[in-house]
């Protein structure tokens, strides 16, 4: 089995960094340890690092040292080919792989990114590393810019060029293709090409290809005056303003970017009030030439209007800037999460994802890694497009998660709030999001609150529950939540961010209650460790059950794993393992491990267990020999809360392990708490969790 793949291409631009995303990520979902390797970097002046290679390290976290993912700088090897050194070359080259081949299940390598320097060309130089790695390779072609014939041709013969040198060629990709294209290239590459090859067709996806205001900046070495957050701002045109203002606002398109003198006040302001204009499309931002920084009071003006548009003075001549301008070339860089989500997002569709992995791997494991589980998770949710609200429209993660979740088109959403307030916040930290494909309700002065009223008061009167009351709780965001779902508006409901457990999930008991035959409503956190996924339970809400309810909340839990794809092997923990214990605690577990094979005996359950036998097999072998769970329990149940959460927050701080959730278990719906700790991430994976229970019922 090969340990790597070798992403080639013949050209620069040809987006080989989204499929390198892609690739790593379906390998990061078969493995923990995924290496990246750059043969030959391309750090641009002024910055210490590669682009490609820091946004992989950075975007997924990777455990790698910089250093060790590339054997050389471009401006390094360019010399050493000049001067014949071909040997030195392929020498450290294949000892900088070695050493992550030793240390990792698999590599992606990325290959060259320059063109015709001093005689190389990219072909020669991705063929000579290929072929001296022994690697299979899978090329990347562009069709931007080119004749559909011309783009055939040229994929057919670098197909060849890498066969001619015995580089097996496992696949290639036709990327940034016309969407009218898409056809003809599809078929004339399955008429010229082998029929065991893998043939994907990615369209050019026109956000992919604007360059932002950021990396303009870069470019130009500028200077930030106004609106740094919003230096991600995509450019879809540029224009000059050098004409008078009444005609040049003519001329403005949506997304452009306006290049003007420092000192045409007139040009400046009217392009900032066009974009705050409803009749004029939004700019991206404002390029101020000749280093001249408007005037003081003119200064003033701009601070006191409320803009997104990020202003950058730099210095030449209009003319030479816009030259510049037009050069820039847009990246995926490791702070521009939207174009990362979306190359992501692009793969997926596009890719043959299940082709390409066999290819990749020829071996089966039956191990669940995080990041499986996590790409899953994703999977599951986009299956069966779900409806969550989100009551804590107000809070700037909540708002944050809404974004990726809306770009990626995983669910609809709807957030509780004032849509006036949460579009401000939105432009305060500088977030891109559409709020008119969000769905947004003020339960302030909802058209549903009449209704909602009248829903709480029959649902509650038997416990004395009175109209003045059930109308003063339909403005609380966590009951005008519950009760979107109780009235079939939305599937589940994700809150906590800013309120209490008991604040997010005491109207879901009241309203939508238990499933049939549940009595405790319990939660599980998933617990994605470095080369495992354990789910861990009751570590959020029951503080201290009794036997019958801890083995009620091992059942739910074992369908829990069950249902995300994790093989339940139940531990009950406590203090000792086996027979040897005594006292309260030991026994309530024991009688709870006896409840739990009585009513599922075919359920593979040990208890009670210590921890370190649950999941340690050395261990495992001393204490409990003949057990089928200890050494490999994939569901871990604590005796009470105080454990349980303790455990999890331990884990999670000291070995730095994910932890999704908690998960609520047992309702009729889903109704999911959060940490008022959490981050964007624990939200975005929650409201998967979420939507993935509401498709299960």
């Amino acid at each position: 089995m090969s340990k790597a793949i070798y992403i080639t291409t013949i050209e620069s631009d040809s987006g080989k960094s989204l499929v390198s995303l892609g690739l790593l990520r379906i390998m990061l979902t078969k493995s923990s340890k995924v290496g990246y390797f750059r043969p030959i970097v391309n750090e641009i002046e002024g910055s210490k690092f590669d682009n490609h290679t820091n946004t992989a390290i950075n975007y997924f976290n990777l455990d790698l040292d910089y250093n060790d993912c590339y054997a050389y700088k471009q401006n390094e090897v360019v010399e050493l080919l000049s001067e014949g050194k071909v040997d030195d070359v392929i020498h450290n080259v294949i000892k900088k792989y070695k050493k992550l081949e030793a240390k990792y299940d698999y590599v992606i390598v990325e290959g060259t990114d320059f063109s015709g320097e001093v005689g190389f060309t990219e072909l020669d130089v991705n063929l000579m590393i290929a072929k001296n790695l022994g690697i299979p390779a899978l090329i990347v072609g562009s069709g931007n810019g080119k004749k559909k014939k011309d783009f055939i041709n040229t994929m057919q013969l670098t197909y060849k060029s890498f066969i001619n040198k015995e580089v097996d060629v496992i696949g290639i990709i036709a990327n940034k293709i016309e969407v009218d294209e898409i056809s003809y290239i599809q078929k004339e590459l399955q008429k010229n090409f082998p029929k065991n090859l893998q043939i994907d067709i990615i369209p050019k996806i026109d956000f992919l290809s604007y360059p932002t205001v950021k990396e303009v900046l870069q470019a130009l070495n500028g200077r930030v005056l106004f609106g740094e957050q919003f230096l991600d701002n995509a450019i879809e045109n540029y224009s000059t303003g050098a004409m008078q203002l009444r005609n040049y606002l003519t001329r403005i398109k949506k997304n452009a970017l306006v290049i003007t003198p420092g000192d045409r006040a007139d040009i400046i302001l009217g392009a900032l009030q066009a974009n705050a204009s409803s009749n004029y499309p939004k700019i991206a931002g404002i390029i101020l030439t000749g280093t001249i920084i408007p005037e003081e009071s003119i200064i003033k003006l701009i601070e006191g209007v409320q803009s997104t548009v990020p202003i950058i003075s730099v210095d030449g001549g209009t003319f030479e800037v816009t030259n510049k301008i037009g050069a820039v070339k847009s990246k995926i860089y490791s702070t521009h999460n939207k174009k990362i989500l979306l190359s992501l997002d692009t793969f997926d569709k596009y890719v043959n994802v299940k082709g390409l992995t066999n290819k990749l791997t020829r071996y089966k494991s039956d191990k669940l890694t995080p990041g499986m589980f996590q790409y899953n998770l994703l999977q599951k949710a986009r299956a069966h497009k779900k409806h969550i609200v989100l009551p804590e429209g107000n809070d700037e993660r909540v708002i944050k998660a809404a974004a990726r979740l809306q770009l990626l088109n995983i669910v609809d959403l709807t957030l509780l709030g004032d849509k006036k307030a949460i579009q401000l916040k939105c432009d305060q930290i500088g977030l891109q999001i559409d709020l008119d494909k969000i769905g947004i309700l003020n339960p302030e002065d909802s058209i549903h609150n009449n209704d909602f009223a009248n829903t709480l008061f029959e649902a509650r009167k038997h416990k004395g529950m009175t109209e003045t009351t059930a109308r003063d709780l339909v403005h609380d965001v966590s009951y005008y939540g519950t009760l979107m779902i109780m009235k079939d508006f939305a599937d589940g409901m994700v809150s906590g961010a800013a309120h209490t457990t008991m604040h997010t999930i005491k109207p879901a008991l009241q309203l939508i209650k238990t499933k049939p035959g549940v009595t405790v409503v319990s939660s599980v956190f998933f617990m994605c460790l470095s080369d495992r996924v354990s789910v861990m339970g009751d570590c959020a809400v029951n503080p201290n059950p009794n036997a019958e309810q801890l083995a009620e909340i091992a059942i739910s839990s074992a369908l829990s794993a069950e249902a995300f794809g994790i093989e339940a092997k139940v531990a009950m923990l406590s203090y000792s393992s086996g027979s040897s214990g005594k006292g309260e605690e030991v026994e309530k577990v024991r009688k709870a491990t006896k409840i739990v094979r009585n009513l599922q005996p075919k359920l593979k359950i040990e208890g009670p267990i210590q921890y370190d036998a649950a999941v340690d097999t050395s261990v495992a072998k001393t204490k409990m020999p003949d057990s089928k769970v200890a050494g490999q329990a994939s569901v871990l149940i604590f005796p009470d809360l105080n454990t349980g959460n303790n455990t999890y927050k331990a884990i999670q701080r000291e070995t730095g392990a994910l932890a999704i959730g908690p998960m609520l278990q047992g309702l009729n719906k889903p109704v999911n708490d959060l940490s008022r700790g959490c981050t964007v991430d624990d939200i975005f994976n929650t409201v998967l969790l979420t939507a993935i229970q509401a498709h299960q019922g």
